[in-house]
């Protein structure tokens, strides 16, 4: 057999490898480990929620219909949307949040970790896809705008953060809820 021959045979196992990788098809499974893990941190990090601070309470609207089951696809680019919007909300200016560090360090790592899995999973691409994963990347990228600006307009102080860590585990809370639906 020839050279040339054998990189196509090397290729396509290869591909075959990657497509149908048990870590990716079993995605559901791991993002309810990965759920409950966040949950219990994001628990961990804080006390319960200040009274003081209900007054301040804020309703951001999450978009909802970006995780209705309809392609795992789209729902899997949301979810990872959702992950990386999380961490970098948890990246930024903590020091008036008064949370356990290494909770919110673990949590930062689990969410780095899962990103990078959910981006090595090969997903299947066509033009409908491609516009529904910009909405729901758009719809997305709007809702944690909110929580952001929400942030910036008190000043990170101790009650902005504990409503975003409340508004945190929600998402967390719908991601777990529909993959127990997949």
């Amino acid at each position: 057999m020839s050279a040339f021959g054998l990189i196509q045979i090397g290729l396509i196992l290869l591909c075959t490898t990657i497509t149908s990788s048990p870590q990716c098809n079993h995605l559901h499974l791991q993002q309810r480990k990965v759920i409950e893990n966040s949950l219990r941190l994001l628990d961990k990090m804080g006390k319960n929620f200040p009274q003081q601070c209900l007054r301040e309470k804020m309703s951001f609207r999450f978009p909802k219909q970006i995780l209705q089951p309809r392609q795992k696809e789209i729902v899997k680019v949301a979810i990872e949307e959702i992950f990386r919007h999380i961490f970098y909300i948890f990246s930024k200016n903590l020091t008036l949040a008064a949370w356990d560090s290494t909770a919110l360090d673990q949590l930062q790592n689990g969410l780095y970790h899962q990103i990078e899995h959910l981006e090595s999973c090969p997903i299947r691409k066509h033009t409908r896809y491609c516009w529904s994963k910009e909405v729901s990347r758009l719809k997305l990228k709007k809702y944690f705008k909110k929580i952001d600006c929400f942030l910036k307009d008190k000043q990170h102080n101790l009650c902005s953060w504990e409503i975003s860590r409340a508004e945190m585990r929600r998402c967390l809370q719908l991601i777990d809820k529909m993959t127990r639906k997949i």
